[in-house]
């Protein structure tokens, strides 16, 4: 009786996420300083967004692999961004993110979500988390939400590619197995 009602739980938890339908967000670029909707990537059938910040340790362990899915999938119609929810705070402010050059070099946005409205709204908690968002004939929702892979600190050991899959399974116009995972790095702060 004790798995079922663990099976409930879990069923339940994966339910509200696929398929929840996304509201328009527009964030700036760190970059560029331009706007970014997420609803003006309409071209992008697939749009990745990966919660980073300047200052989290395991943030810095996923660069070199947030680079090689960008690249593997740059020709696939697949739009990646960062997307910095303390970017509200003095040490993480614009200035100090337009100095990751690896992310800015290879092209890919690093949105200020300042006021954390696109943190609220995928309920992310973790840096760094992934969130894939899929366009379909109703709108934006949400595919996937979790962790890149499942082994932060060594590359070399991990066994199962997550945001990996979760892409080749929206790409393929399948739901993503599984569409939940547990991120684990640095909590977010929230705005006082």
């Amino acid at each position: 009786m004790r798995r079922f009602g663990c099976f409930l739980v879990y069923f339940f938890c994966v339910s509200l996420v696929w398929g929840q339908r996304m509201a328009s967000i527009e964030l700036i670029d760190a970059f560029s300083g331009q706007p970014v909707s997420i609803s003006e990537q309409s071209s992008a059938a697939t749009m990745v967004f990966i919660v980073n910040s300047l200052n989290c340790p395991y943030a810095k362990l996923y660069e070199e692999r947030i680079l090689n899915l960008h690249r593997q999938y740059s020709g696939e119609n697949v739009f990646f961004a960062l997307v910095n929810p303390h970017s509200w705070m003095e040490e993480e402010n614009q200035q100090r993110m337009q100095q990751l050059t690896w992310a800015r070099d290879a092209g890919i946005p690093f949105l200020m979500d300042s006021e954390q409205e696109f943190t609220r709204q995928t309920g992310v908690r973790k840096i760094p988390e992934a969130v894939v968002i899929s366009s379909g004939p109703t709108g934006y929702s949400i595919a996937y939400k979790g962790a890149i892979d499942n082994n932060a600190q060594s590359p070399a050991s991990v066994s199962v590619q997550y945001l990996d899959n979760a892409i080749e399974a929206v790409l393929s116009r399948k739901r993503p197995g599984p569409a939940v995972t547990r991120a684990v790095g640095c909590n977010i702060r929230s705005i006082l």
